[in-house]
């Protein structure tokens, strides 16, 4: 006899390929994280609090949602921490799912999303994305009926880096008013376009964040959900008590006191870093995907040899296909002297 739910023995494993990541070696541009240690007094903060001898106790949080809400200038009701945004986004569809129910989600796009539909047996609609005109708004609006739980809007979607309006976003939630659009914001302070204000306006809205990109902090889990108050209300029904962990809102704590050093890390990467490699691959006339973020889904005509070569040069990237099985390369950007150390491997190995 079966232990667990037929479908789960069909599903498949989420594997990132996490092995041999070591910073030592490597220039990290591969999983979109903060190229950079946080700053000083972040790890001094948290080295503190461990050596005070507090790790025997369960966490406490504190003030913790009061000064996400004040960041997110919205109401403290309105926000639930959560361990990372995976949480987020697997909270959304086991309390909106179930076998039968429809969820669309555009793709090529972040796993998580397929991850967790499978996981309570929901039918999966995926429109695909194009270079060209983005987000299959009109598709997934066609998707949309009465058995439709969940429609996902990556804003902006990883690996593509594409994102989407809030005027589209308010279409989906006014054509699906039963369905939970989830929009995940994982790299908002890149982008800059967020709808965490129409959450009481559009109660369908459920938004996922997080502190593992920008902020530097993914090996804590610390992310946060920011909806209508009656949908944290019935959140925090499904999500347990201490799901997040001390250290991640002793980092944060610290985080939020020494803003300026990630301000400045967003400066330098979106207004540096990406411009000067946006114009080495318009001078290479190389085929990219416009970004909204701090990474670039960049197509050669060897994806494979590239890779390989910057490797070896000790600069990992992503390989992601597109939907044709195009096999392209997602670099993150870091700072301007890592963008420059991969120009110039790059520019060793291009014809």
């Amino acid at each position: 006899m079966a232990l667990f739910k037929q479908h789960i023995y069909k599903m498949g494993t989420y594997k990132p390929p996490l092995d041999g990541r070591d910073p030592e070696r490597f220039t990290l541009l591969d999983f979109n994280e903060r190229t950079v240690p946080v700053a000083d007094e972040i790890a001094r903060d948290i080295a503190e609090w461990v050596l005070a001898g507090r790790l025997q106790m369960y966490p406490s949080y504190g003030d913790i949602c009061d000064q996400i809400a004040d960041y997110c200038q919205v109401a403290a009701a309105q926000v639930m921490i959560t361990n990372g945004s995976d949480q987020g986004i697997d909270l959304v569809f086991r309390c909106c799912c179930e076998p039968g129910s429809e969820v669309i989600v555009p793709g090529p796009s972040f796993p998580m999303y397929l991850q967790s539909a499978a996981i309570e047996a929901a039918q999966v609609h995926q429109p695909q994305y194009s270079r060209d005109r983005g987000y299959p708004l009109d598709k997934v609006l066609g998707l949309i009926n009465a058995k439709t739980r969940v429609v996902v809007v990556s804003n902006p979607n990883n690996p593509s880096a594409t994102s989407v309006s809030r005027e589209a976003i308010v279409r989906l939630a006014k054509a699906a008013p039963r369905a939970a659009i989830l929009v995940d914001e994982c790299y908002f302070e890149y982008c800059g376009i967020s709808v965490v204000d129409l959450v009481e306006q559009y109660p369908n809205i459920i938004v996922t964040r997080t502190f593992s990109k920008t902020w530097g902090l993914p090996s804590l889990r610390l992310g946060y959900v920011v909806s209508a108050k009656a949908n944290i209300d019935e959140l925090l029904k499904v999500r347990g008590p201490y799901d997040v962990n001390q250290l991640a809102i002793v980092a944060l704590n610290s985080a939020f006191k020494h803003r300026q050093t990630i301000e400045a890390y967003i400066d330098e990467v979106m207004q540096k870093s990406k411009p000067e490699f946006e114009a080495f691959l318009d001078r290479h006339g190389l085929d990219y995907w416009p970004s909204s973020a701090n990474f670039i889904w960049v197509f050669f005509d060897d994806a494979e040899a590239v890779e390989h070569a910057l490797r070896a040069a000790g600069i990992l990237v992503r390989p992601k296909d597109d939907a044709s099985g195009r096999k392209g390369l997602r670099i993150t950007l870091g700072t301007l002297s890592q963008t420059q150390a991969l120009m110039q491997v790059l520019a060793s190995v291009l014809p």
